[in-house]
C-alpha cells in the first residue's frame, strides 16, 4: 500500500507539474489550489503541511492541479476573484477582474455621481464596486451576453447593491434609455494580431467577444465615441480602460466625438489604462 502524501509532500509535488506545464507562479498555484481543496483559508496551508492529506482531499487536489496544469484558471478553479477588496463570482462567461481595472475605479471615485452606465458589464465587478462605493447612486449595466447578464446579476446579489441596479441585455447603447452623470467601460481592446500573444488561460478559457473587436482593436472606442454624447449629462463623465499603447488613438476618438477635458490616466505600473473625457456644460 502507497503511503498518503503529507500536504507538505504535495504541494511540492504540485508546484513541479505546474512548473513543467508552463505555469508561470507554479508554488503560489499550488497552495492556493491546496487551500480549496481541503477547504480551508489559504493562510491555514502552512499548519496542515505536515499531516497527512485524506483521499478526499488528495482526489480533490489532483483534479484541480490536472486542470491547472492545462492552463484552467485559477480562478475558474476556485469560481471568485478578488477586485478592489471584494470577491466577484466568475467563469468562462465572463472576463476575470484584473487589478489594473481598479484605476478606472479610483477615477470614477474622485468626483460625485448619481447614475451610471456601465458598458459591457461582464462580471459586475466596475459596476457593483462603484455602486457599494458610493451608496446613493444608482447604476445600469449591459452586455451583449446573456451569461455574463447573469453572472453580474449574481454578483449584484452577492454585495447587496441589487435594489440600485439594473442589467440588461444591449449591443451597446442599442436599448439603453436615459441619461448618465458618470458612463464607464472595459470594452474589447485586443487587436487582431494581438490575440495570438495572450497566454493559453486568457485566449483559450475567457470569453474571446470580450477581449478583441476581431480588427484593430478601436472598433468598441468608436462605438463608444459615437453613442455617448445622446447618453451622458452636461458636465458628465466618461471613463474607458484601455490597452498600454490606445491613450493617443482613443483620446482622438473622444476628441473627434465633441468631447473636452480629455486626459490619460496610468495605472498604478505607470502603464496608459484610462482615458478620461467629460460631456461640454
Amino acid at each position: 500500500m502507497i503511503a498518503a502524501l503529507t500536504a507538505a509532500q504535495a504541494m511540492v509535488a504540485a508546484t513541479a507539474r505546474l512548473r513543467a506545464a508552463g505555469v508561470a507562479d507554479p508554488a503560489r498555484d499550488a497552495r492556493v489550489l491546496l487551500a480549496h481543496a481541503a477547504r480551508i483559508e489559504a493562510s491555514r496551508v502552512t499548519l496542515i503541511a505536515p499531516e497527512e492529506l485524506s483521499p478526499e482531499i488528495a482526489e480533490r487536489y489532483d483534479q484541480l492541479i490536472s486542470l491547472r496544469a492545462i492552463r484552467v484558471p485559477v480562478s475558474h478553479l476556485l469560481g471568485e476573484r478578488e477586485f478592489y477588496g471584494r470577491r466577484f463570482r466568475v467563469s468562462g462567461d465572463v472576463l476575470d477582474p484584473r487589478p489594473e481595472t481598479e484605476a478606472l475605479i479610483e477615477a470614477a471615485l474622485n468626483e460625485p455621481f448619481g447614475h451610471v452606465l456601465d458598458l459591457g458589464v461582464g462580471s459586475g465587478c466596475i459596476l457593483i464596486t462603484l455602486l457599494a462605493e458610493r451608496t446613493s447612486a444608482t447604476g445600469l449595466g449591459v452586455d451583449l451576453s446573456e451569461a455574463a447578464c447573469l453572472q453580474a446579476s449574481a454578483n449584484a446579489v452577492q454585495h447587496q447593491v441589487q435594489n440600485r441596479i439594473e442589467i440588461i441585455k444591449s449591443d451597446w447603447f442599442g436599448d439603453i434609455n436615459g441619461n448618465f452623470d458618470l458612463i464607464v467601460s472595459n470594452p474589447p481592446y485586443i487587436s487582431l494580431p494581438e490575440m495570438a500573444e495572450l497566454s493559453p488561460e486568457v485566449r483559450e478559457h475567457e470569453p474571446r467577444m470580450a477581449l478583441t473587436d476581431e480588427g484593430d482593436g478601436l472598433g468598441a472606442y468608436r462605438r463608444i465615441a459615437a453613442g455617448v454624447p445622446d447618453f451622458l449629462l452636461p458636465g458628465g463623465r466618461l471613463l474607458v480602460e484601455i490597452g498600454p499603447t490606445q491613450g493617443l488613438s482613443v483620446s482622438a476618438l473622444f476628441d473627434a466625438a465633441g468631447l473636452v477635458d480629455i486626459r490619460i490616466i496610468p495605472d498604478l505600473d505607470g502603464r496608459d489604462r484610462v482615458v478620461f473625457a467629460r460631456m461640454s456644460q
